[in-house]
């Protein structure tokens, strides 16, 4: 049940922005923050609660910022739900990180059986995703792809995927945007006529 955030929200963004300080978003010099702010503010948009939020912000703490220690940490601050829904949405707390498309085909079928919780949160997370990468074709055009471990037709392959596992399991309204957002880059992304404006210096 959504209702006023209380001072573990504060706390729990406060965490956030230290646990992630230095890093910024993939080729980019604005701060990663923001990302985890979008992320939050799409899931108490749709109607998350406060352990849903407060994972939102903490999504990718494990995953980038010291695995199981981390997620131990975010348990004894925020509680086993928050904790659940935070490892649920990380695809492997391994240094290094295992195989891109292995990490992607686990992740996939995981979603498969998430709870609501983990669909809403990771909803939020690949639409903001997807947002920044169609923002961001616009403006670079197929130099945009360099900037990620996998190839243009790998990410397209899996945000296609992704759509497709949210437009049957929700929520709603994340997963219609998503898919809206997922074709429009699909389709400029696949245009071999379109014009771009070269990449930054």
């Amino acid at each position: 049940m959504q209702g006023l955030l209380t001072p573990r929200f504060e706390e729990a963004l406060l965490y956030a922005n230290r646990l992630h300080a230095t890093q910024t978003r993939k080729g980019s010099d604005v701060p990663y923050v923001s990302h985890l702010l979008a992320v939050a503010s799409l899931v108490l948009e749709a109607g998350g609660d406060e352990d849903a939020a407060i994972a939102a912000l903490l999504h990718d703490a494990a995953e980038d910022q010291g695995g199981l220690e981390t997620l131990a940490e975010i348990q004894h601050r925020f509680g086993d739900a928050v904790a659940d829904i935070v490892a649920a949405c990380s695809d492997t707390f391994d240094e290094p990180k295992p195989p891109w498309h292995a990490r992607k085909r686990a992740y996939l079928a995981h979603l498969r059986d998430a709870t609501p919780a983990v669909l809403l949160v990771s909803c939020a997370d690949k639409l903001h995703n997807a947002r920044a990468i169609a923002t961001d074709h616009r403006r670079l055009g197929d130099a945009l792809w360099a900037r990620f471990h996998a190839g243009r037709n790998d990410i397209l392959w899996y945000y296609r995927e992704l759509s497709a596992i949210f437009s049957t399991r929700g929520p709603e309204p994340l997963a219609s945007e998503l898919a809206l957002v997922v074709e429009a880059l699909h389709a400029a992304a696949t245009d071999t006529k379109r014009s771009h404006l070269p990449a930054d210096d």
